[in-house]
């Protein structure tokens, strides 16, 4: 339980760091936010838990791949609020976009032998 909780008061803590950065200037809060530590924590994690370097591995290759789906959402969310739409509806279609992209990725590399 210990362990557990200091995960989750680790990750907590990156994620206040970086929305305080972020609201002092965008940009640096972008940057941080743009390194994998998320990632990079949840492979600590696993290595810590399982030791295992193939799960490791898997896991990283699928993070790429779930990435990619991800990266049009920074560029929708940016013109709907630029044209003037609200903040809410904007967030809903950058999800909706975003599932349904995720979609068409695991389908697309399933054609290609890769399974997420």
């Amino acid at each position: 339980m210990l362990y557990l909780t200091v995960k989750a008061a680790l990750s907590g803590v990156i994620i206040a760091i970086v929305s305080e950065v972020a609201r002092r200037s965008p940009t640096l809060g972008a940057l941080i936010v743009s390194l994998p530590l998320v990632s990079i924590l949840g492979i600590l994690w696993l290595w810590h838990d399982t030791s295992d370097a193939e799960r490791i591995a898997t896991h990283a290759q699928s993070t790429f791949w779930y990435v990619l789906p991800t990266l049009p959402m920074f560029l929708l969310m940016p013109a709907m609020l630029r044209y003037g739409i609200g903040f809410w509806p904007t967030l809903a279609a950058c999800c909706a976009l975003t599932f349904v992209l995720y979609l068409m990725a695991i389908w697309t590399l399933g054609k290609f032998g890769i399974t997420l």
